[in-house]
């Protein structure tokens, strides 16, 4: 257990099975960074579990083929469910609720413990870094990111589910891929897209309304300082947070200060200047070498290649691919 304890820090995929009862609770309190007390598990049954791990986000894929009840210390994660199969049952801050297959919902409030009962389930769960959840939700680079408490554990529609179900499978694929989940600044955008999407998803106290200081910061000093700061780390796992903050200014300010002076955003203006390596990486590659398209742009944090390719098209007016082969 100790091996997987370490395995599970760095980015890749975790296989884990067994017919001990209490191997499996063990498995569970490590993974999950918590203590269980569970109640009903027996030997002779087979648990099994499974992790894409990116570092500040993970995918599992659980299977409990038992009915147990489980009390659960509080979680230092965001971690949300998505039930496969079977009957899961949840009490967490006076809020009782069942769910069937195919539901999405947060498995407890980040901080609170909680009980849960599961009937021969088979679940995926995200977990996801509250750092992370804290920098995507703060409105404001002048005072440290704060905790979000969520108000309620199912999605606010249907939609809001579906597009949480997308975007987990989208970054299955992403961790299923070694190439992509090798990069970290592949890894950090998959974070950061799963923050934005839990945030969308569930219903929460984050900020979200603009003031009026953000508008007046929004001016041309504010964009150079960002464009500088943009193209000096465009090779680094940045984010909005981290542009805001070099700018002086709130994560809404530069927003608005990229789309009145350049109509553009800080994030599309970092996806441009990166675009603009891999193009020179392109143009200096050996297509002989080994080099190929796939790799120089993973190295710049592009993973999604039909994506990639329409954005470089659209840029330099050929296919990378042909800028490779010309080199």
């Amino acid at each position: 257990m100790t091996a997987l304890a370490a395995d599970a820090l760095a980015p890749g995929r975790i296989e884990f099975s067994t017919t001990d009862s209490a191997l499996a609770i063990d498995n569970l309190k490590n993974v999950y960074g918590t203590n269980f007390e569970v109640s009903g598990a027996r030997d002779g049954y087979v648990f099994a579990h499974s992790r894409l791990d990116g570092g500040s986000f993970a995918l599992d894929d659980l299977r409990v083929p038992l009915n147990v009840r489980v009390r659960q210390d509080p979680f230092n994660s965001l971690v949300v469910v998505l039930l496969r199969a079977g009957r899961f049952g949840r009490e967490c801050g006076g809020i009782d609720e069942r769910f069937l297959p195919g539901d999405v919902f947060i498995d407890a409030e980040p901080g609170l413990p909680s009980t849960v009962r599961l009937l021969h389930v088979e679940l995926q769960t995200i977990m996801l870094d509250l750092g992370v959840l804290a920098q995507v939700a703060a409105t404001s680079s002048s005072r440290a990111p704060g905790p979000v408490r969520f108000t309620g554990y199912q999605p606010v529609s249907p939609a809001a589910a579906a597009h949480w179900r997308n975007t987990t499978r989208y970054l299955g694929e992403l961790l299923a891929n070694p190439e992509a989940a090798a990069q970290p600044l592949i890894r950090g955008n998959g974070a950061r897209l799963l923050a934005a999407t839990a945030l969308a998803t569930f219903p929460n106290t984050a900020v979200i309304a603009p003031s009026g200081r953000d508008r007046s910061d929004a001016t041309s000093a504010t964009v150079r300082r960002a464009v500088a700061f943009i193209e000096q780390h465009a090779d680094a796992d940045i984010s909005l947070a981290d542009i805001a903050a070099a700018a002086n200014v709130s994560h809404r300010a530069v927003q608005f200060a990229f789309r009145r002076h350049r109509d553009t955003t800080p994030v599309a203006y970092l996806r441009a200047v990166r675009l603009d390596h891999v193009h020179r990486e392109l143009l200096a590659a050996d297509p002989g070498g080994g080099d190929t398209v796939a790799q120089i742009a993973a190295r710049w944090g592009f993973y999604n290649h039909s994506r990639f390719a329409a954005h470089y098209r659209h840029t330099f007016g050929v296919s990378p691919h042909h800028t490779l082969r010309d080199s």
